[in-house]
């Protein structure tokens, strides 16, 4: 082999993460036949959040690197706290991120007679009992990392007498709490979770899918592992909290199997985003307390919130590669989601104008009653993009801050006796400002240059002048309630404070909500989640709840990131 190709090699290992690594040394092995089959098994007690898009990201796209397949299995063995609300919504946010699971959905719930089955061979085979104590005994006997702990009183039971309590266990003969079955292992193990582990819990609880037939349910631990060996999964890939847990899920899968087929736990770092919280919980709690409305809030980092905000399917799997696949736990900057976002925003949304704190804008020189259309690029990122018409004529709007009475000398917008551009459009002369009695602006006059016209040609329309104003023509313009939304906590760390509430750092300024603002006549026919640039504002998203009588936007994120500016002002 020469240098050259000793080189090539080396950066393809480089390039890969170490998920992929392990992956290529089974197959190069041929481990489980050269398969590849990895799962997404979130649990539906709430909605995803951008830290399961990460997970999804790379399950789904590891399976289409190796022409393998990816699975979609609902942990669902905790009824207390799952609904088909959040199965379907999950269902909706992996399809809309582009990726599509292996045949139909699976459910940890289609397993459970199965899993019934091997526990009982558990306790057959004398590795497995059922404990009366209370959940704080047995939490009391564990033990530390350094103390060994104490077995239960009920660990040696019979064989015959811990089939027939697990059976009537089944059965609902026994309160919730009443009696557990663990697993019965080592409790002098290092590893706290080797010492015999909770397997089954009591739970008299109405289940989504299999409604009241079962009162007994498996633990997590449990259920995982075996979970993953019916469904033939290869790679079961975890968040780095589950390493500890590895020896566990082998335990069982050796324990219960008897095929050289083995699926392999690997784990990788979990999305932690800055200024963002990422707990169910605490995401759970801002919704039912009232602080952000509902789960899908463009605030939230969920992913319909994200979606409704205006992000795109596109620039999430984009910052999911960007960041990539870590051992270690580390915060990721929320700017690097916002810069993805704006990245691809700025190849594919259409550039229009809107006003969002209007301000009359008189051109007194125009003949009154006459309108015209120009031409402007729907997108100059993209040539094939086209362009579009839009209306001009003698009353615009221009926004409010893009006129100053006596303003400094680098201000290049509207000031009296300064001419500016207007966007596609003429050169204007600012003459005048009218004020009402209480000394608040109502219009502002000015004059313009007929042959200085955009695109025209004529030596006029080749001047130079420093300020270009976006508008809208009064008369054409759609009238619409623009959302601005920025960070909902002010904080990099909300949640990072043992003396203090999550909550207290909510941005008190994180939704501002403008009633009178107006956007081009075009804009009338968009649908929810429609991507625009309005011209010099930032990007943003037409919302769901737009009806015939009012357009609303989304402000998905600005054109720069004016959050660091002021983060630094401070």
């Amino acid at each position: 082999m020469d240098n050259k190709t000793v080189k090539e090699e080396s950066a393809n290992e480089k390039s890969l993460n170490f998920i992929q690594q392990i992956i290529e040394e089974d197959l190069q092995n041929n481990v489980n036949d050269g398969r590849v089959h990895t799962r997404f098994p979130p649990e539906p007690n709430g909605y995803l959040h951008i830290g399961h898009a990460k997970a999804i990201c790379l399950n789904f796209s590891l399976a289409q690197q190796y022409q393998g397949k990816c699975n979609l299995r609902f942990d669902d063995t905790n009824p207390v706290k799952e609904d088909t609300e959040y199965v379907d919504s999950i269902m909706e946010d992996i399809k809309w991120l582009g990726f599509e699971w292996e045949g139909e959905p699976h459910y940890t719930s289609d397993y459970f007679d199965q899993l019934y089955d091997w526990a009982v061979q558990l306790i057959k085979d004398g590795k497995a009992y059922v404990d009366d104590q209370t959940a704080e005994q047995i939490a009391e006997q564990k033990g530390s990392p350094t103390v060994p702990g104490t077995e239960s009183p009920f660990r040696n039971r019979s064989v015959e007498e811990n089939l027939d309590l697990f059976a009537r266990m089944k059965k609902g003969e026994f309160k919730d709490g009443e009696k557990v079955l663990r697993a019965k292992i080592d409790m002098a193990s290092p590893n706290m979770h080797m010492r015999d582990p909770l397997m089954y819990r009591i739970l008299h609880a109405h289940h989504h899918r299999t409604g009241d037939k079962w009162c007994i349910y498996p633990m997590y631990d449990y259920a995982h592992g075996e979970s993953d060996y019916i469904e033939g999964i290869t790679h079961s890939i975890c968040t780095l909290e589950f390493e500890v847990h590895r020896p566990l899920y082998e335990w069982f899968i050796d324990n219960i199997t008897d095929t050289e087929y083995r699926p392999k736990q690997r784990e990788f770092a979990r999305l932690n985003l800055s200024y963002t919280v990422m707990s169910k919980r605490k995401l759970l709690e801002l919704v039912t307390d009232g602080h952000v409305n509902g789960w899908d809030d463009p605030r939230m980092p969920t992913v319909s919130g994200l979606r409704r905000r205006g992000y795109t399917p596109a620039a999430i799997r984009n910052f999911a590669d960007t960041i990539g696949i870590a051992k270690r736990n580390n915060v990721i900057d929320v700017s690097l989601l916002e810069f993805c976002v704006r990245e691809d925003l700025n190849k594919t949304a259409t550039r229009v104008m809107g006003v969002l704190d209007p301000v009359k804008l008189v051109i007194t020189n125009y003949a009154e009653g006459e309108e015209e259309w120009l031409t402007i690029d729907n997108n100059p990122e993209d040539e094939n993009a086209g362009t579009r018409e839009i209306p001009f004529s003698r009353e615009l709007y221009i926004e409010c801050n893009d006129f100053m009475e006596d303003a400094p000398r680098k201000f290049f917008r509207m000031t009296p006796g300064r001419e500016v551009r207007l966007k596609a459009g003429y050169i204007v002369m600012c003459e005048k400002a009218v004020y009402d009695a209480d000394g608040n602006i109502t219009e502002i006059h000015c004059t313009y240059d007929p042959k200085s016209k955009s695109g025209s040609g004529t030596e006029e329309s080749k001047r130079k002048v420093k300020g270009t104003l976006h508008w809208v023509s009064a008369k054409h313009a759609a009238k619409a309630e623009v959302r601005v939304y920025d960070r909902l906590f002010n904080d990099e760390a909300p949640d990072g404070h043992k003396d203090k509430d999550f909550k207290d750092f909510i941005n008190p300024d994180s939704l501002e909500i403008l009633k009178e603002c107006y956007v081009e006549p075009c804009l009338k026919d968009a649908k929810a989640e429609d991507h625009f640039q309005f011209t010099r504002l930032g990007y943003f998203s037409l919302d769901k709840d737009t009806n015939a009588d009012q357009l609303i936007f989304n402000r998905t994120v600005s054109l720069k990131d004016s959050w660091a500016k002021a983060q630094k002002k401070k």
